[in-house]
């Protein structure tokens, strides 16, 4: 029997009963300060051994000689022990070692330099990052001992990418048959840049695809000359002269002079693309260059035209209106709230702590973003308004002018969803922007009934709307845009108009290149006999372009009739497909050159002065294109 079951002295027991290795162990006999106990590990041999009842000294004694190896020995466990220690610690180095091997094949110092160059332009960061030694040190940690690479290696990287997205920019545009550019002139910190994006639809998937031409610095005054020669020169960098449908360019000087000064009628030339003269010399008396200006048709900002609508157009309404004294009290108590919010920590703090969210203020001028402020104030309830005015140390708002702040929200949001769609890129179409400008006007004339300061106020805006967009109602490529564009077709107008306007669509697919559109059944010899139906035929023969013309019309009138939305549905309708690429690469706003200017306020700072133009031009073309264009500089 076991040790552990041996009725023994209380000495015994202690000793014996506690000790962690007493299974290995049989009692057999008692001889007083002893016992006599055979080691289970030792049979079928007898091994007996002697030991103290208070000591097990012996035991452990024989267990480290006679069972080194074995699990019962103590020595044997710290042994094994250390040897884990040691294999885990071996292991460890193995790893680190086969960790730094991975790093060392994967993370070579070309593809550090890469990422970096990418961190530097995509992130707008200033090229002294380079030289900080935080940064140093994190590129060396991260990548066992590689280096970041100085700013020449990084100004050579920019030359050799932004050649390549050059390259790769012009081999797109060089399969594409229709594209819209463009134009607006930015100011900042007391320098002033052109800047031109291009834009067309990929006619496999139907998606709109944008990149950026030029971001070039503008020096000394600014004239209709030199804007008309910055797009010239951009269109004929790229090859783009003869594909550019349109130059969507805002209301505001100078590009309305260059357009007013260059343009020539359309009346006096088939094509699209006119030719203009510098003029500008030969008023000046300077010497005549001979340079003409290939300049495409012009395309008024829709988003602009809709701003100078809710701005000149709405301000001279309230001016002359009843309302005009509670619009300009009402409206200078809401500035106030908005100085103080911004000028004053305290304010903004106090905003957020009545209102439980950031009080919107308006920091640029755009109507939208004023809209969306004071529909931010609107959605306080009284008491947390009263609250904040006194906070802030405002007059308080009267009942009367909360009630005209809520009817201005409730009135012209209809007008502030338009802008949203007008400054979208993706899915915005010139097509978009005829239902768009009518669907205003009903949603407008739907609330003057309900209104009780705005009346008066809706029908001058709609008839602004009539005036600032009647050049565009009249406009043959806008009225084919909106009608190739399956969410509206032809709903949008009256019966009476629909049989010209599938007339003028006919027309327009009958004259598209043959080579984009592939007719059925026309490549047939007509003079061919290969049956008896071909030789007993009766009756005059009609003309292939008779046959044609009927397809076209047959095809239109599918169109028409059809019910689905999606661009997908084009796929179906080669003529109308390729109608809808010709006339809907437009855009309707220059919203996307303004991105270009505005991309993470960081373009223009102190620390991107030591740039020249041209290399900043390059950083800043490099990082809009790096969704079409590879960065890759090797």
């Amino acid at each position: 029997m076991d040790v552990d079951h041996q009725e023994s002295s209380g000495e015994t027991k202690s000793a014996m009963h506690t000790w962690r290795y007493r299974h290995h162990f049989t009692y057999k006999a008692d001889q007083g300060k002893n016992i006599i106990v055979q080691c289970n590990l030792c049979l079928p041999r007898v091994n007996l051994l002697s030991t103290s009842k208070t000591s097990t000294s012996n035991l452990k004694k024989h267990l480290d000689r006679t069972h080194l190896g074995c699990e019962a020995s103590p020595d044997a466990k710290r042994g094994r022990k250390k040897e884990e220690r040691n294999g885990e610690e071996s292991r460890h180095c193995q790893l680190k070692k086969l960790k730094a091997e991975i790093i060392s094949k994967c993370m070579t110092q070309a593809k550090i330099d890469e990422l970096i160059f990418n961190f530097i332009v995509e992130d707008c960061q200033s090229f002294y990052v380079l030289e900080q030694p935080g940064f140093k040190k994190l590129i060396a940690g991260l990548t066992e001992g590689l280096k970041s690479m100085d700013r020449v290696t990084l100004f050579t990287k920019v030359d050799q990418g932004f050649s390549r997205m050059r390259e790769e920019l012009m081999a797109k545009l060089n399969n594409i048959q229709y594209v819209c550019t463009t134009a607006d002139v930015w100011t900042a910190n007391n320098r002033s840049f052109f800047g031109m994006t291009c834009h067309w639809i990929d006619p496999d998937s139907l998606e709109r695809k944008s990149a950026a031409l030029g971001f070039a610095r503008l020096q000394g005054r600014i004239t209709y000359d030199t804007v008309a020669g910055r797009i010239h020169d951009i269109h004929v960098a790229y090859n783009i002269e003869s594909k550019v449908q349109t130059t969507v360019t805002d209301n505001g000087s100078p590009f309305v002079s260059v357009f007013k000064e260059f343009a020539v009628d359309s009346q006096e030339s088939d094509d699209d693309i006119g030719f203009y003269e510098n003029v500008t010399s030969i008023l000046e008396g300077e010497p005549e260059q001979d340079m003409l200006l290939f300049l495409p048709t012009v395309q008024r900002c829709a988003s602009h035209t809709l701003e100078q609508i809710v701005t000149e157009d709405f301000w001279q309404a309230v001016s002359q209106g009843p309302m005009c004294q509670l619009h300009y009290s009402t409206m200078a108590k809401v500035f106030a709230i908005w100085s103080k919010c911004h000028h004053l920590q305290v304010g903004m703090d106090a905003a957020e702590e009545i209102g439980k969210m950031a009080l919107v203020v308006p920091a640029v001028i755009r109507w939208n973003v004023e809209y969306c402020a004071v529909q931010k104030i609107v959605s306080l309830s009284e008491r947390e308004l009263t609250e904040l005015c006194a906070r802030l140390e405002v007059p308080r708002m009267q009942p009367e002018e909360m009630a005209f702040l809520k009817e201005y929200v409730t009135v012209f949001h209809p007008l502030a969803f338009a802008l949203e769609l007008f400054q979208a890129e993706q899915k915005c179409y010139l097509g978009l922007v005829i239902p768009t400008v009518l669907s205003l006007k009903n949603k407008l004339n739907e609330q003057k009934d309900a209104a009780t300061y705005f009346s008066d106020v809706i029908n001058a805006i709609v008839m602004a709307i009539d005036v600032r967009f009647q050049e565009l109602f009249a406009s043959t490529e806008a009225r084919i845009a909106t009608a190739t564009t399956p969410q509206f077709r032809l709903w949008w107008m009256a019966a009476s108009e629909r049989e010209e306007m599938c007339s003028v669509l006919a027309t327009e697919a009958s004259q598209m290149d043959p080579c984009s559109v592939t007719e059925a059944n026309t490549s047939r010899n007509l003079s061919t006999i290969e049956s008896e139906d071909d030789f007993f035929s009766y009756g005059p023969v009609k003309p292939a372009t008779q046959i044609q013309q009927r397809g076209v019309m047959e095809e239109i009138r599918k169109y028409v009739e059809g019910t689905g939305k999606s661009l997908e549905c084009l796929q179906d309708f080669p003529r109308v497909k390729q109608l809808f690429l010709k006339y809907n690469t437009t855009l309707p706003s220059t919203a996307p050159v303004q991105r270009l200017f505005s991309q993470k306020g960081n373009l223009v700072t102190s620390q991107r002065n030591f740039l020249t133009d041209d290399y900043f031009e390059r950083v800043q073309l490099l990082r809009y294109n790096s969704n079409v264009c590879s960065l890759a500089t090797e």
